[in-house]
């Protein structure tokens, strides 16, 4: 077992309030990075929006499914020409790209939603069977975010709970939503579905969201193997050097005795 592999005992430790406010920052501006922030939120909903406002107005699956296309390949434009990060645009594009293409096979326009949906259930799926199993999905999501990566999982019990909860919240949260949306999508017609999914796009996700930054800020802090793993190389060429600088001195004394 490697320095770095070593459970840590002081994790657990109480707190000071400035410690708290210092976790709740973090973790705030973690999940931020991670899930996009406002700006993510729009680039998720504005194109599923468009599609249904434009379908409602002219029952048109052709200029729904393109403008829907259109607007989430501009989004991308916009963050390249920015030189912002580009993967919440992304995933928003592939997104509509599934949605249109499966529509357009199948001439339904109902079926614009239904690889989201399916990827909606799949996601909750894994939140809960990763769990399951040990291996919070949450935690192997916000692990690099937090310069911890898989520390987590043996050396800080009481944040691997954390990550447990959340993602048991996630995977709960997106089912209830998966249950509200399918039978929609069996019996409503498309705006229905279309409104109603709109409608559940942010606040699911908004609570997910808080309640992760609830445990997580209760959470022991992170521990950054990335700094430790810094450190240990600084102290591995400190000892090379001291090393160096011995076996220099050894052929001078040998010189005196001689």
């Amino acid at each position: 077992m490697t320095s770095l592999d070593k459970p840590t005992s002081d994790t657990d430790q109480p707190r000071t309030p400035q410690q708290d406010a210092e976790a709740k920052a973090v973790t705030e501006a973690a999940l931020f990075e991670a899930f996009g922030g406002v700006r993510g939120m729009v680039e998720t909903v504005l194109p599923g929006l468009l599609f249904v406002t434009i379908f409602t107005i002219n029952k048109n699956l052709h200029f729904s499914a393109i403008a829907a296309l259109a607007v989430s390949l501009l989004l991308v434009v916009v963050r390249l020409v920015r030189r912002d990060t580009v993967k919440h645009a992304f995933s928003g594009v592939f997104g509509v790209a599934f949605g249109v293409v499966f529509a357009m096979m199948t001439g339904n326009a109902k079926d614009f939603y239904l690889p989201g949906m399916v990827y909606t259930l799949g996601l909750a799926l894994a939140y809960l069977v990763t769990t399951l199993a040990g291996m919070p999905l949450i935690g192997l999501i916000l692990g690099p975010v937090f310069k911890e990566n898989l520390s987590w999982r043996t050396r800080n019990p009481g944040r691997k709970k954390a990550y447990a909860k959340a993602s048991y919240a996630w995977g709960l949260i997106l089912l209830a939503k998966c249950a509200i949306l399918f039978p929609l999508y069996w019996w409503a017609d498309t705006t229905q579905l279309g409104w109603v999914l709109v409608a559940l796009k942010i606040p699911p996700f908004l609570l997910a969201v808080y309640l992760t930054w609830v445990f997580l800020a209760k959470a022991p802090p992170p521990i950054d193997v990335f700094a430790e793993m810094e450190a240990e190389e600084e102290a591995e060429k400190a000892r090379k050097a001291a090393a160096a600088r011995g076996g220099d001195r050894a052929p001078e004394a040998r010189g005196y005795e001689g």
